[in-house]
């Protein structure tokens, strides 16, 4: 398989060649040259198959010809050793429950999936010698993902980019306490500062001839593509269970994805192209509004993050919209037949998470909020819906205990990060100093 820029102005790549930049040498974002959809075989079986074999037969689409099967089977199995089950919320609303791996996080399964096939491809080609250094910027829940995802992998040191006081303390504790191969960069900035020196970096050839770069945001094609196997797991469980309706290639299932950089919608619409029936998405923002203003207006206006309450999705320049018109064609029109958005301020979110709790009993987070409230009000009576519930609710305590008037339990794995010694390495927003400290690495 090869991999073509989004800017098409770049030399198409390997799969290994696409994984170790990360961005292509144009600034432009990696696609595979074409989606496989898989066979009708595979959706009659679905819902009798478990997770990682499942997981095993989508991967096998994108990386089957790059990866032989013994080692993506390895791969795969290693990755998911946990599940994304789906939890009855609101009458016909489900959430698919992205918290149940190692940091808590939906970012595990990509981050998680990344490092071994990185890992794989430094073995196998043990020769090279030289350390893979990996660069990733993060609003929340990213950095303690990847950087447990690749903690202790040898080959590889990555370096954790995060906006300085705009991160939950119980997110920060995940990326600053580990050592060894991680390191942690605090920068004098938002997000979206951090996402360029990233980006930035890799497009400045002396960094490049001194150390070799690659990202685990979602602008990598080993981070955002696995994200497709929960929205096939969500889709087998749903049968399994008898809730939802099938017809033939249709069903009435709407999924509704809490979006920042629009990594993991994007991996939902790749995982249609194969053939999964998901009647439409709703891209539910918080006050980070631009991809809803481009569904109204046909425009995209990149616009500085706003800081709210849903952290993880404070992104005003989202990376993988770029891979979304490129799926489209750049057509409007289309995009808006399949997607459609939603926008909450602060206010609108802590009301949400508060009637939610009230009617069900079930604690969001604010993330989760936004989808569970799209689809409260666009849900139509003969669909079912499922919102990603991207986030544990611990991993923001302080918020939703003092929203719900609640004490959440953390869990042992959140504990045992917050009782490490944390550290990190403060920069300002400035692209010649995060190169000049990269340089003498």
């Amino acid at each position: 398989m090869k991999y073509y820029s989004t800017n098409h102005q770049a030399p198409e790549a390997t799969l290994r060649e696409a994984v170790e930049r990360g961005l292509a040498p144009d600034r432009g974002l990696y696609m595979p040259e074409r989606i496989e959809r898989l066979p009708a075989s595979f959706f009659d079986r679905i819902a009798s198959m478990s997770f990682p074999d499942m997981a095993f037969e989508v991967s096998r689409a994108f990386f089957g010809e790059d990866v032989d099967e013994a080692s993506l089977r390895h791969i795969v199995a290693d990755t998911l050793t946990f599940d994304t089950p789906v939890a009855p919320v609101d009458g016909n609303i489900f959430s698919l429950e992205l918290f149940h791996g190692p940091t808590l996080a939906f970012k595990d399964v990509g981050a998680r999936f990344m490092a071994r096939l990185l890992q794989h491809f430094i073995r196998r080609d043990a020769a090279d010698g030289r350390p893979v250094n990996v660069l990733v910027a993060t609003s929340g829940d990213t950095g303690s993902a990847v950087a447990n995802g690749f903690l202790g992998v040898d080959g590889i040191h990555v370096y954790v980019l995060y906006p300085k006081g705009k991160v939950s303390r119980i997110q920060e504790s995940q990326f600053t306490t580990l050592g060894r191969n991680i390191t942690a960069l605090e920068v004098d900035g938002v997000f979206d500062d951090c996402q360029a020196l990233v980006k930035s970096a890799f497009m400045d050839p002396e960094l490049n001839a001194h150390m070799k770069l690659t990202s685990a945001n979602s602008i990598n094609v080993a981070r955002f593509l696995p994200q497709a196997f929960y929205y096939f797991n969500a889709y087998a469980q749903l049968l399994r269970d008898g809730r939802l309706r099938r017809e033939g290639g249709r069903s009435n299932l709407v999924v509704c994805v809490p979006s920042g950089n629009f990594g993991n919608i994007t991996a939902g619409l790749f995982g249609v192209r194969m053939g999964l029936p998901v009647k439409r998405f709703i891209a539910a923002n918080n006050a980070n509004d631009v991809f809803y203003n481009y569904l109204q207006s046909g425009q995209y206006r990149p616009q500085p993050s706003k800081q709210t309450l849903a952290n993880a999705m404070d992104v005003g320049d989202p990376s993988n919209f770029a891979r979304i018109l490129d799926l489209y064609g750049s057509s409007w029109p289309a995009i808006r037949a399949d997607i459609s958005g939603a926008t909450y301020t602060d206010d609108r979110i802590r009301q949400t998470m508060r009637q939610c709790h009230e009617r069900t009993g079930y604690v969001l987070d604010p993330h989760g909020a936004c989808g569970y409230q799209a689809l409260r009000e666009q849900l139509q009576p003969d669909e079912l819906g499922v919102f990603l519930e991207t986030a544990h609710p611990a991993k923001f305590k302080e918020q939703v205990d003092r929203i719900l008037g609640t004490d959440i339990a953390i869990p042992e794995r959140l504990q045992a990060f917050m009782r490490g010694t944390r550290h990190s390495v403060p920069l300002p927003a400035s692209f010649a100093a995060f190169k000049e400290y990269l340089m003498q690495q």
